[in-house]
């Protein structure tokens, strides 16, 4: 690559300068960006686990200090990168007679870019506010209701024992309020599986996906081949969910629900026990 001598001093005379070795090393650090992405996956799926086993919550926060931990790494790498990349472009564009010091240079724009930083940034870092956003949504799936500290299909067992009792005591106005609670639990049961049901299938979902645009939920094979579909006739996809805006779905908008495919199988899982 035409440029200059590869020496980081201040001062020098003209040649070249050659880049290669920066971006072998560029290249090398963006692999353990990986690195920092799969020890991201791994503390969300622990942490997942420990609220779905109702572990204690100490437990839990030590996973979520590790997802802030990554986060910080991952944006730490992310400015490194950025100043490397920039330092290597404006010296390209210079072409200065001086071989500039490139440590100095890419401490500056890395320090610079380090001082901006705030808590805001982790906004930004997708699986980290996939992680956040997963997590409330599988305690919301798993909280017990304030009334007796029971979930909503606990509620929905016990009016279907004391319904069943009134029957057999021949309990007439009893009977006649339980038919009405009838009504209202299975409306909750059909409010809960509806949320499990793919807009395109009309199935339950197995694999559950989310839309990071709108927030609606597809099953990704479904979702998958009908963007594919689409595209391949030069269309464009829109979220088949009714009502929805958006008009213009990309496969790199879809995230794995993984709170969703845990809560479809747990209420699977209770489903079975109950129908023994």
């Amino acid at each position: 690559m035409p440029g200059r001598s590869t020496s980081s001093s201040g001062s020098g005379s003209a040649g070249f300068i050659s880049f290669s070795g920066v971006e072998s090393a560029l290249s090398s650090l963006k692999n353990f960006q990986a690195c920092i992405s799969s020890g991201m996956d791994t503390a969300f799926s622990v942490a997942l686990d420990l609220v779905e086993t109702q572990t204690e919550v100490s437990s839990e926060y030590s996973m979520d200090k590790a997802m802030v931990e990554f986060a910080m790494m991952d944006r730490e790498l992310n400015h490194y990168l950025k100043a490397v990349q920039s330092t290597i472009n404006h010296v390209k564009e210079e072409r200065s007679e001086k071989i500039p010091d490139l440590k100095l240079l890419v401490e500056k724009k890395f320090l610079a870019l380090q001082n901006k930083n705030s808590d805001a940034d982790f906004q930004n870092n997708e699986k980290f506010v996939q992680f956040k956003q997963q997590l409330k949504e599988l305690k919301k799936q798993l909280k017990p209701k304030e009334d007796g500290g029971h979930s909503e299909f606990d509620k929905i067992k016990d009016k279907d024992a004391s319904r069943a009792g009134n029957e057999r005591d021949g309990l007439q106005g009893d009977r006649e309020a339980d038919s009405t609670e009838g009504l209202d639990e299975d409306m909750i049961v059909t409010q809960s599986q509806t949320n499990f049901i793919c807009p395109i299938t009309q199935l339950e979902m197995k694999k559950p996906v989310k839309n990071k645009v709108c927030g609606h939920t597809y099953d990704e094979e479904a979702i998958v081949r009908m963007i594919e579909s689409k595209h391949r006739r030069k269309k464009k996809a829109c979220c088949p969910k009714v009502g929805c805006s958006q008009i213009d779905m990309r496969i790199s908008d879809l995230i794995q629900d993984e709170a969703l495919r845990r809560a479809i199988e747990n209420h699977n899982k209770k489903r079975r026990r109950q129908s023994t």
